[in-house]
């Protein structure tokens, strides 16, 4: 049944969410290191898809999708939620949040460059005006507007968060040949991508003690980064009569997040961080409604 009304409340509802996670990782980093940041809210997130499962009756059907698939899961789960937190965390450990997450926006751009690649598909005009805006914008990032001058704040933070873009691009595609349910293939991924954290823990770091700050705000990050706020997004998108009216609600999240940087992060919001995120939001508009190339 499609319910348009319906679709935007739930799409609404996961932008909002998606608007405070930059501040809850900023907060979240403040108490926890990045590896225990990623653990905690990695288990949290399977806490609550383990839950979600067995509400809906799917977890045998998750447990015989896993042990015929269990390379591939492996793979994606390596990658999502283990490397690709573990390097978005560590950038937004180096970089302001307002930094961080407007980087972490080209990833719609950088998927279409590596599907290129990986997928065959053809690289039009709008994609490449719309990397040189968005990539522009990045610059500024990385200068704080001063271009001329070409001194970058932190080179290995905003290579960091661009690195971060392409993993997420590699799990998108590789999610293509997909065709479980989201929420099936969400928990097994997080089933390996925890398991392998804690390896990394066990084997590489050392747990602090962990403040009630620290729990709370990793759980946090867990239900709303990385759980709940994607069954939303999807459940938007099963009621939507138009995807691509939905879809556009997402560029609210970015703009909507400097204003929780700013009131409960503490963050000054830079003039350069507006124009760049304004760069980046164009370029991802224009890519949007570019004319069908593949």
């Amino acid at each position: 049944m499609r319910d348009q009304k319906l679709s935007y409340i739930y799409a609404l509802s996961a932008v909002l969410l998606w608007s405070t996670v930059a501040t809850a990782f900023k907060i979240s980093l403040r108490y926890l290191t990045p590896e225990e940041l990623l653990f905690y809210s990695s288990f949290s997130s399977l806490s609550f898809l383990s839950i979600l499962l067995v509400k809906k009756g799917l977890l045998k059907k998750a447990m015989n999708y896993l042990k015929n698939h269990i390379l591939s899961t492996i793979i994606l789960g390596a990658i999502n939620p283990f490397i690709y937190y573990l390097v978005l965390f560590k950038a937004y450990d180096i970089l302001p949040a307002q930094e961080a997450q407007a980087i972490n926006y080209t990833w719609a751009l950088m998927l279409s460059y590596l599907s290129v690649i990986f997928l065959k598909h053809r690289l039009s005009f709008y994609d490449i005006f719309a990397g040189f805006l968005a990539y522009f914008g990045v610059l500024i990032i990385a200068t704080k507007g001063d271009l001329l001058s070409l001194h970058f704040s932190s080179v290995s933070g905003v290579m960091l968060a661009i690195f971060s873009t392409v993993l997420w691009s590699f799990y998108w595609i590789f999610n293509t040949k997909s065709d479980t349910d989201p929420t099936i293939g969400l928990f097994c991924n997080f089933l390996f991508g925890t398991f392998f954290i804690a390896v990394y823990l066990f084997l590489f770091k050392t747990i602090h003690s962990i403040s009630i700050e620290g729990i709370l705000s990793s759980i946090y990050v867990g239900m709303f980064e990385m759980g709940a706020t994607f069954i939303l997004w999807l459940k938007a998108l099963k009621y939507s009569e138009n995807t691509s009216k939905t879809a556009n609600l997402i560029f609210l999240s970015p703009i909507l997040s400097l204003f929780f940087i700013h009131y409960i992060a503490g963050e000054k919001i830079e003039s350069s961080t507006i124009l760049a995120l304004f760069l980046i939001i164009s370029g991802l508009i224009l890519q949007r409604i570019k004319p069908a190339t593949r």
